[in-house]
């Protein structure tokens, strides 16, 4: 009998109601896959491949030209803390559908999100130490679990295509420490964490802090922040991304939610003007959907959305009406292929961080 609890559960294709489904193909990069970035139908076939010289920094995407931006971990520097092989990146480049390489831009203190614009700009997550006073500053979190007396805090940086710096926001300048201060389980490691940013417009970016359980809006003049949902509305959530529409679709992950004794996960949009939470989908029992980390939603040009469980490898489509219509559970088992991250995250995983639709004339390369 299958030992694995999450193939014995099933794999593959669950389902597909092709009349509902939004019409495309899924990108997805396991993991622990060492570098396979796989694209697949609506049929759960593998329609392409793509096999790089990183496992992921997270999670890859399509351009508008077709080209595949990809952040890869390149492992580069020892481990800045325990956690730090998990999501720490370091290569943020564009590859052709043949998997080679169109141009790279190259940061090891960057983890977790990339957005890579259409005209070569990137803006990214990274991290700088805070030492003594400035270490001392960040509250909450675990007493004592600093990283050899340093907490690395976040920076949001904007580079252009040959890498030169654009714009730069460190939240230690602009974050309150006490307004913003860690969640009482967290190691005092990594404060605030940000795992995903996104220009709003112009002007402005958007930010999820996982370890603060905040999103936040940035403005690029000023770098003053506004917060648009604290701990009261979300729980160590990821991919807060604009819709365009005035509201931003978040992934709310649900662990240590205010008030709840129960974990669960769901997919909410919030005003950006009001930080009023309007539609939402949780799954019924609201237990059954749920991933402690990582995840991603992302709206369809149908009005679907698509929604990653990440740490499962569950990939599944949710129309308007919170109807399932498609559902996808990620083939590939490994293990961790670097023996830091394999010592923190033992076993055999099929996790993908993101998951994204892409339309046919999306990639005018695959025929």
């Amino acid at each position: 009998m299958e030992q694995n609890t999450l193939k014995r559960r099933g794999i593959g294709l669950i389902g597909s109601d092709a009349e509902l489904a939004s019409p495309g193909f899924t990108l997805y990069a396991p993991l622990a896959g060492n570098g396979r970035v796989d694209l697949v139908d609506l049929d759960g076939e593998i329609v392409h491949q793509w096999h790089l010289p990183y496992r992921p920094g997270r999670h890859a995407r399509i351009l508008a030209d077709g080209s595949l931006a990809y952040n890869g971990a390149t492992l580069a520097r020892a481990p800045l803390f325990a956690m730090w092989r998990k999501y720490s990146g370091g290569s943020m480049a564009r590859y052709d559908h043949t998997g080679a390489q169109l141009s790279e831009i190259r940061d090891d203190l960057a983890h977790h999100d990339a957005h890579h614009y259409d005209d070569g700009r990137v803006l990214y997550a990274a991290v700088q130490p805070l030492t003594g006073a400035d270490a001392a500053r960040i509250q909450g979190g675990v007493p004592g679990t600093e990283a050899d007396g340093i907490v690395w805090s976040d920076v949001i940086r904007e580079v252009g295509p040959d890498g030169a710096p654009i714009w730069e926001w460190r939240a230690v300048e602009h974050l309150d420490p006490a307004k913003f201060a860690l969640q009482p389980h967290y190691w005092r490691e990594h404060w605030p964490l940000i795992n995903s940013v996104y220009p709003l417009d112009e002007h402005t970016v958007v930010a999820s802090l996982r370890s603060v359980s905040a999103v936040i809006l940035i403005d690029r003049r000023t770098g003053a922040v506004t917060e648009l949902a604290d701990r009261d509305t979300v729980a160590q959530q990821h991919h807060a991304t604009p819709l365009g529409d005035g509201q931003i679709l978040v992934f709310d992950n649900g662990t240590f939610r205010t008030g709840e004794s129960v974990t669960y996960s769901r997919v909410i949009e919030i005003d950006a003007a009001t930080g009023e939470v309007g539609w939402t989908y949780q799954d019924s029992p609201r237990e059954a959907f749920f991933t402690p980390f990582m995840g991603g939603a992302q709206r369809l040009p149908n009005g679907n959305t698509l929604i990653t469980e990440a740490a499962f490898g569950r990939i599944f489509e949710v129309t308007p009406e919170r109807e399932i219509c498609w559902e996808y559970v990620v083939p590939s088992f490994t293990e961790y292929p670097d023996p830091d991250t394999a010592q923190v995250f033992p076993g055999i995983s099929n996790a993908i961080f993101r998951a994204y639709r892409y339309r046919a004339e999306e990639l005018p390369w695959l025929r």
